[in-house]
């Protein structure tokens, strides 16, 4: 069996070092037009900020340890064509400028996503740097030591993570979105508001509610980002405004969503015999509504990987969709979500409520003990849970773990009540939070 494999970060690495263990003889390319393999790029601000000093540590395979598999590993080489009906592909040397065809008995497409660019005046200025890939961190440390005024453009996981970093370099910092409320597709106003008062108080100015129309720069640079109803001043700014899947090689061949994510069934087959796919150029089945979502995930691509090693020759192990399950540090507090808000399964129609939860996580005999905010929604109707978030100063995000399970199996706000979770005073209470955001909501 001939293996190629397009694009290799997490999805294309599971798949290959799975397909290596399942069938050792396969013959397998991998087609992969950077030099590296394997970043993990949600570790970007954790180097930026100086919390981990190698980046080596971000990487968890390399193309020398596929080449040790027997792997063939073709480093800066770009995939230019695919035919399906003949199973050949073209590729492009990028180091040599070769053309060259290849061909295959089963095809993998694992070529990920990239950050959406705004197609705005001054897009082009020095200094407007992009947060994606090994090369982006290395350029970002290195204009960030003469940086002063840093913006970072989206209030999503990354750029509320870098403002974080920047701020700890010492830096004045800006966080720019478009929506009224910061990490918005995660969290309800009820955690998002402490969220945003603690960049506050670390000094980060916050700007919500205001669309970048456009830059403004000297002698090629940039000086200053322009929205509608303002300028801020900046010598550096990362774009963080969110990804589009990387498809378009596959336009008009492959079933996809409308933002090009390409659709793919259970055992992660597309729409064309012996193609799979996995990872940030697919959509995923979001367990809350049932739909093709594109939710873009290391966690998601790594299953979806592993999944298709499994089910290369036969369907053997299903899919079993995702909740898009998160978590995230902001100074003191840890955060995590699963499954759909409060605020957006209303905008999606979904007659919803929700049950909030304000409690401390141990009892308070014990010397110490830390607050705590819940929160898990749930259809009104059918009382089935289909999303919650959790906040502490203490670190609870691996309840968050258990409702996906809930969420996944489809519990109800009832059982969540009656549970069977232990009790000891060093870690919880009689009654679990997870329990008493339970009962809470009983009628």
């Amino acid at each position: 069996m001939k293996v190629i494999v397009i694009g290799c970060t997490h999805a294309g690495t599971a798949s290959i070092l799975n397909l290596k263990k399942a069938y050792p003889q396969s013959e397998i390319i991998v087609y992969e037009r950077n030099a590296t393999i394997s970043f993990l790029s949600c570790g970007i601000a954790l180097y930026v900020g100086g919390v981990i000093n190698d980046p080596k540590g971000l990487f968890y395979s390399s193309p020398e340890k596929l080449e040790e598999l027997g792997v063939v590993t073709k480093m800066k080489h770009d995939v230019k064509k695919v035919d399906f009906d003949k199973k050949t592909i073209s590729v492009h040397n990028l180091q040599t400028g070769e053309e060259f065809e290849d061909t295959y008995d089963k095809l993998i497409i694992t070529t990920g996503s990239w950050p959406i660019v705004p197609d705005i005046k001054g897009i082009d200025l020095e200094n407007i740097l992009l947060s994606k890939n090994y090369d982006h961190s290395n350029a970002i440390i290195e204009k960030a030591k003469t940086a002063k005024n840093i913006t970072v453009v989206g209030a999503g996981y990354i750029g509320v993570e870098l403002v974080e970093a920047f701020r700890t370099l010492g830096k004045d910092v800006t966080l720019i979105d478009g929506m009224s409320r910061i990490l918005s597709k995660y969290l309800d106003k009820e955690f998002t508001d402490i969220a945003e008062n603690a960049l506050k108080e670390n000094g980060i100015n916050i700007v919500l509610n205001e669309k970048i129309v456009g830059f403004e720069g000297s002698e090629g640079r940039v000086r200053a980002v322009v929205t509608e109803k303002g300028q801020y001043e900046a010598d550096l700014v990362i774009l963080c405004i969110g990804f589009k899947p990387n498809t378009g090689l596959f336009k008009g061949q492959l079933d996809m969503l409308p933002n090009g994510a390409i659709i793919v069934d259970e055992y992660m087959r597309t729409s064309r015999e012996d193609v799979f796919a996995a990872g940030d150029s697919c959509a995923v089945i979001y367990n809350p509504t049932g739909k093709n979502e594109y939710i873009p995930l290391a966690t998601n691509a790594v299953r979806m990987g592993t999944l298709i090693a499994k089910n290369i020759n036969k369907p053997v192990i299903k899919y079993m969709g995702t909740q898009g399950t998160s978590g995230i540090k902001i100074y003191e507090y840890n955060i995590a979500s699963t499954g759909m808000t409060e605020n957006a399964a209303k905008a999606a129609g979904i007659d919803v409520e929700a049950s909030l939860l304000i409690d401390n996580y141990r009892p308070e005999f014990m010397p110490e003990y830390e607050s705590l905010q819940l929160k898990v929604v749930f259809e009104k109707e059918s009382r089935v849970i289909i999303g919650a978030q959790i906040l502490s100063k203490f670190d609870l995000t691996q309840s968050i773990n258990t409702l996906s399970v809930c969420i996944q199996n489809k519990m109800t706000i009832d059982e969540l009540a009656f549970v069977d979770f232990f009790f000891q005073p060093h870690y919880n209470k009689p009654w679990n939070y997870l329990n008493t955001v339970g009962l809470n909501a009983l009628k």
